[in-house]
């Protein structure tokens, strides 16, 4: 594999250059890296960009000023290619609220054509026999200096993306797939954020949660707590604090002194050295309250609503089958609760479901309005 020399983006003067290399450019493959498995708040580390002929790596974590390359990522007049764009999104909206206008993602075009494999490791390497190297899939692209083999890995990740582009457009135009493929990238380009910031409540997500007793899940409130307060101190993501097993049996068990920890899992003597008098005070105070009322569930929507969902999804999956396509190609979970709940009655009515498209209305729009209405 012979790649071009890339340029390594780190000074003002160097980053001056390079964008008005972007701005003269009608598309640019971009993909980022991030920290989220060495983070408590992750952030973007490497911006990976290609054009026609140069592959550079930005590094946003030097003194750059940034803002021309979020006026490039919001003209819709230059074309944005991505591989499954939609984490890259969320990470662009979030930390420089940046909104992506004309996006192209080889991922989603892989999948409207039915391709079995469809990760970029596995396209690379079944389309033009290159295989990229995993063993930096997992680095802390936040930690410097980057060796030279970790900026190889990033610059792989953009170098071939024209290429993939253009052959999946052929075969999207061959299959009369394109007008579909443009639908659903204008879909993955309106990012919904969560709400990613900590409640004390979010125990009750933890599977296992409803084995425990009562006074147990308050317990496990408490460690929930401590475990966050950590992780934000040390500035580490949740599971590198303690993960959910660990807290679950803690909770269940209620160590009362430093040697009892040692039967729970993933407790190490380090760990017990560097937590134990702080999770045996989280434990007591658990132990002393109230037990936590129980997480609100979701309102149940009405019989009519879920009749009409069922029908629809078994209507998706049989269309997906036919074509040899996953589910939500055909349409998107969201889209199918919108279409139960709102039960449009005629073609026109589709206009004010936001999520289906005028593409999706012409294909299955009738079909849809067969099922809902059957008699």
């Amino acid at each position: 594999m012979n790649l071009p020399h890339h340029k390594y983006i780190a000074a003002p003067d160097e980053w001056q250059a390079c964008l008005e290399t972007l701005q003269s450019q009608s598309r640019l493959a971009i993909d980022l890296e991030a920290n989220s498995m060495y983070a408590y708040r992750e952030r973007v580390c490497l911006i990976q960009i290609s054009t026609s002929s140069e592959d550079f790596i930005i590094d946003p974590l030097a003194p750059l000023d940034l803002s021309g390359l979020g006026e490039l990522v919001s003209d819709p007049a230059v074309e944005k290619v991505f591989h499954a764009a939609e984490y890259d999104l969320m990470l662009l909206k979030r930390q420089y609220d940046w909104e992506l206008n004309n996006l192209f993602d080889t991922m989603w075009a892989a999948r409207i054509l039915g391709y079995q494999r469809y990760g970029l490791a596995s396209l690379l390497n079944q389309l033009y026999q290159v295989e990229l190297d995993k063993r930096y899939q997992k680095s802390n692209w936040c930690k410097r200096p980057l060796s030279i083999a970790q900026r190889t890995y990033a610059q792989l990740d953009t170098h071939y993306l024209f290429r993939l582009q253009d052959q999946l457009t052929e075969e999207l135009q061959r299959a009369n797939r394109y007008e579909e493929a443009m639908e659903t990238f204008v879909e993955q380009s309106r990012v919904k954020l969560s709400n990613n910031e900590f409640s004390p409540d979010s125990f009750w997500s933890i599977n296992g949660v409803h084995d425990l007793s009562r006074q147990s899940q308050a317990v496990l409130k408490e460690l929930n707590i401590y475990r966050d307060h950590e992780a934000r101190r040390r500035n580490k993501p949740h599971f590198k604090i303690f993960n959910n097993r660990t807290m679950l049996q803690m909770a269940d068990l209620q160590p009362r002194n430093l040697h009892q920890f040692r039967q729970i899992h993933g407790m190490t003597s380090g760990q017990i050295q560097r937590h134990g008098a702080s999770l045996l005070r989280a434990i007591e105070t658990g132990l002393q309250a109230d037990p936590p009322p129980p997480a609100k569930r979701n309102k149940r929507p009405p019989e009519k609503v879920l009749s009409r969902y069922d029908r629809l999804h078994r209507w998706r999956k049989e269309r997906a089958q036919a074509r040899g396509v996953e589910s939500d190609v055909i349409v998107s979970r969201d889209a199918l609760w919108s279409i139960a709940t709102e039960n449009p009655r005629t073609l026109n009515e589709f206009d004010r479901l936001e999520t289906i498209g005028d593409w999706r209305t012409k294909a299955y729009g009738e079909e849809i309005l067969k099922i809902l209405h059957k008699k």
